[in-house]
């Protein structure tokens, strides 16, 4: 069952794909840094933080108000988005996703942890599907896109002139274009809203909502965009542009900052702002409130959510804060409760801003100097506490990628490493503030303790390329602010000596030296260490291990694991396992991972990133909805394959007119000598000998090949471990089928189901009635049918593309498989269609993983077209 690797070139075009969507927004970010240090390259670093220190209280108090409104507007959002999905949820509920999903995805954007991830959490758990959020999450972007457009271009009609530094175009037709493409998007959007009508662009489907809510989400969208200027503009300095033309600069810097990919669009937003300023506007005062907007409208917001998320894992957990708190309120806590899942990536990202923050302190200490009397101890505190926080800056920002994967021993060093840097940051020139930051910090992560369970090493998977990115931009940024800090201190060779407490540059030069070494030397560490060894493609006979984890299964697709066909992959405590193969260059797991949650949770990310460590492409093939916010907080994408018919036993009955011709045909069936016997494992030889003729006549209809990895073969020790049940006619076996789970199981399987070709055809419907009856007697609560492949995919225009190629194929695709048969017959039992999904990485090609897994089930090209 396996096949050649890739060959070289092909691999490393697939690698490039991968990384190139990273490469491009490292580029954005480095060309932006580059413009921003250009345009402030004549600031004084000290000077900018002194101004932003000394904005007066009451603007203080304004830009946080206007924060606050501003964020109260962009719950406004998630509202009419709910409104328009005809979903209702308590205000409560709104108000914290919303809040919660714009709070961390304003800041970080990345897809891990953005708006979309946590609205997942919260919404889901409180009665929304997945697709319903994907619905609200495109509705809520769609909405912002088309509001910041629309608030852009109403304030560069009115003031043409605002970007005149930025558009190199006659004021009068800047006028004109803005006022021509407001007017055509807004009467645009009404026309179709009142209409009802539908625009069909290159196959997308453009619908507007009724007229109350886009006049509801265009006014949220105008106060949005207005509180947030607002909130920029207080802090501006004194000639910066009134109000309404300003607002046209910053729609224009946030439309690029976002089209830019960079996450919150730091470097790229400062760029255009002061780009568009009037020259007459000091730089430096102008950076001092482009730096408080920061800390303002994206730190302070990110800090107020992580307490929340912090405050009520200590309720859940229970304790003194919950005495002192009061329990979570019963209706609220199984939306308190999802938040857990975003614990390990906001706590990464908040110890990686963390790290470098420390690293930042480590390279500027003169923005904290101590005016006293230079001594050597001074000297020696000092010195030493540049060079622990920037040594300390570079942990946190290696464990913040073993907190993302709930690595234990990650948490517990980040947290001494917090501690650490609380006391670096004291000795380097009693830094009170940055001490105040790390010890809450610290504070806020101790009831995370729970989240993070992994056993792992540290540097297990940290070379990943978006891994890198980020560090590289950190250091590029580092880099960059130490320049803008110590410019005006001439280099010399003397500088490296210079030991005197007042000594910033110095100090600064040896602190990043250090960190600098000590990082790139962990970098080069982990990409020389030796690739591990591939594992064999095809394990040995499952031991007993596995079979106890089987058989307290609750799907019973565990029960392939004892087909002898796929590597298992067993959890560190034997409780859990993943059952894959490898397949040119994807390691392919089949269905869910089997075993208690967290054990499974765990298991996942190890099968992930082993697989990235082998150069190998993780694919998860015919996944339940079961681990979906697993497979989201992994960042990976789910493309549904088709649909399990699954039987509710304690309601079917064959009485009633729909069940009437079935129950006249099985009711002939039985007074024709048909009967079912059920045996338990193990059978004798007797038994599987008159099985064996039995299924290669079946075979032997089907060009005679076995299939394999998501189903079973006839193979006598598979046969050994499962019960079979038996069609007898008239005492001679002219059917079976083997049964996937226990006599106890509250769901039972089948999985080779075979007859005799010569034995008339109403075989298996016998079967699978007489099955259903017999389970119903012994207390068995569900029965799987197994899965209809491509049943239930949308053809819809505006569906993906996977799914609408899926339905061509389940439609015209007989010449390889009779799909639409296969879900019509077992349609006749009534059952319940549950979906199941391939969940692939960033960057994999849902086409061609979906290709090599159809090889690998059939075992080769040749073997595809073939009706089972």
């Amino acid at each position: 069952m396996t096949s050649p690797d890739l060959s070289p070139t092909r691999f490393r075009l697939a690698r490039l794909r991968n990384v190139a969507p990273i490469v491009l927004g490292l580029g954005l970010f480095l060309m932006g840094l580059w413009a921003l240090h250009h345009l402030l390259a004549t600031i004084d670093v000290a000077q900018v933080i002194a101004r932003m220190k000394a904005t007066p209280p009451l603007i203080l108090l304004t830009a946080i108000g206007a924060t606050g409104l501003g964020y109260l507007a962009l719950v406004g959002y998630d509202y009419w988005a709910l409104t328009y999905l005809g979903k209702r949820l308590p205000l409560c509920t709104v108000a914290l996703g919303g809040f919660l999903g714009y709070a961390f995805g304003n800041t970080v954007g990345i897809s891990v942890i953005s708006g979309g991830a946590v609205r997942y959490r919260i919404y889901s758990a409180a009665g929304l599907n997945a697709f319903d959020v994907a619905a609200l999450s495109s509705y809520v972007a769609v909405a912002m896109g088309m509001g910041l457009t629309l608030v852009g271009l109403g304030a560069l009609a009115l003031h043409p002139g605002a970007l005149a530094g930025v558009i190199a175009l006659p004021v009068g037709t800047i006028r004109i274009g803005a006022i021509v493409i407001a007017a055509s998007v807004l009467g645009g959007a009404f026309w179709l809203s009142v209409s009802g009508r539908v625009l069909r662009v290159r196959g997308l489907e453009i619908a507007m909502p009724a007229p109350r809510i886009l006049a509801g989400q265009l006014i949220v969208a105008l106060f949005d965009s207005t509180m947030a200027a607002t909130a920029l503009w207080v802090l501006m300095p004194v000639g910066t542009p009134p109000f309404a033309t300003f607002l046209a600069i910053y729609a224009a810097a946030t439309m690029v900052g976002v089209l830019s990919h960079v996450p919150g669009g730091v470097g790229i937003f400062e760029t255009v702002v002061i780009a568009a300023l009037p020259a007459s506007v000091p730089l430096g005062e102008a950076a001092a409130g482009l730096l408080a907007f920061r800390i303002i409208y994206f730190l302070l917001p990110f800090a107020l959510a992580f307490v929340i998320v912090s405050i009520n894992e200590a309720r859940l957990a229970g304790g003194f804060v919950t005495r002192l708190l009061g329990d979570v309120p019963e209706p609220m806590r199984p939306v308190l409760g999802a938040l857990s899942g975003i614990v390990p990536r906001l706590s990464a990202m908040a110890v990686a801003g963390l790290g470098f923050w420390l690293i930042l302190v480590a390279l500027m200490p003169a923005l904290h100097a101590n005016e006293s009397d230079p001594d050597l101890t001074g000297a020696i505190l000092s010195e030493g506490g540049a060079m622990v926080s920037a040594l300390t800056g570079v942990l946190l920002l290696v464990l913040s990628h073993g907190l993302a994967r709930r690595v234990r021993g990650a948490y517990l060093l980040a947290l001494a490493g917090l501690g650490l840097g609380v006391v670096a940051v004291l000795f380097n020139d009693r830094d009170y503030e940055s001490a105040l930051v790390l010890g809450g910090a610290m504070v806020l992560l101790a009831p995370f303790r729970g989240a993070f369970h992994r056993r792992a090493a540290l540097t297990e998977g940290v070379f990943s390329p978006i891994w890198v990115a980020m560090v590289l931009a950190m250091l590029a940024t580092a880099v960059s602010f130490f320049f803008l800090a110590h410019d005006a201190t001439p280099y010399s060779n003397g500088l490296w000596t210079d030991f005197t407490s007042r000594s910033a540059t110095p100090r600064a030069l040896r602190a990043g030296l250090l960190g600098s070494a000590v990082l790139l030397s962990f970098l080069l560490y982990l990409a020389l260490r030796p690739v591990r060894g591939r594992e064999a493609q095809t394990s040995e006979a499952p031991d007993e291990t596995i079979a106890q984890i089987v058989a307290a299964a609750s799907d019973p697709q565990a029960w392939l694991a004892l087909t002898g066909d796929k590597t298992l992959m067993l959890s560190p405590e034997r409780d859990a396992f993943i059952m894959y193969a490898r397949r040119r260059g994807y390691r392919v797991a089949l269905g869910d991972p089997v075993g208690p949650a967290p054990a499974a949770a765990a298991l996942a990310w190890q099968f992930h990133e082993r697989a990235r460590l082998d150069g190998l492409k993780p694919v998860f093939y015919e996944v339940s909805g079961r681990h979906l916010p697993l497979w989201i907080e992994m960042g990976y994408a789910l493309h549904k394959i088709g649909e399990e018919a699954v039987i509710d036993l304690q309601t079917f009955s064959l009485s009633g007119s729909k069940f009437k011709t079935m129950r006249a045909e099985y009711n002939r069936a039985q007074r024709e000598g048909l009967s079912l016997e059920l045996l338990a494992p193990p059978h004798a030889d007797a038994v599987l000998d008159a099985l064996e003729p039995i299924s290669d006549a079946w075979l032997a209809t089907q060009r005679g090949v076995e299939k394999g990895f998501s189903i079973g073969q006839f193979s006598r020790g598979y046969l050994n471990r499962c019960e079979i049940a038996l069609i007898r006619r008239e005492g001679k076996i002219v059917a079976f089928a083997n049964l996937l789970g226990t006599p106890e199981a509250a769901r039972v399987g089948v999985d080779l189901m075979r007859y005799h070709p010569g034995e008339g055809e109403g075989l298996m419907q016998f079967l699978f009635l007489s099955l259903i009856e017999a389970l119903q007697a012994r207390g068995t609560g569900e029965l799987s049918l197994g899965l209809a492949p491509l049943a239930g995919l949308s053809d819809r225009p505006s569906a993906h593309m996977t799914s609408r190629f899926g339905n061509l194929i389940f439609r015209h695709g007989a010449a390889f498989y009779n799909f639409e048969g296969l879900r019509r017959f077992k349609n006749k039992f009534r059952p319940d269609w549950q979906a199941r999904y391939v969940a692939l990485p960033p960057g994999v090609s849902p086409y061609l993983a979906l290709a090599e897994v159809a090889m690998l089930i059939s075992g080769g090209a040749r073997n595809l077209i073939a009706k089972d």
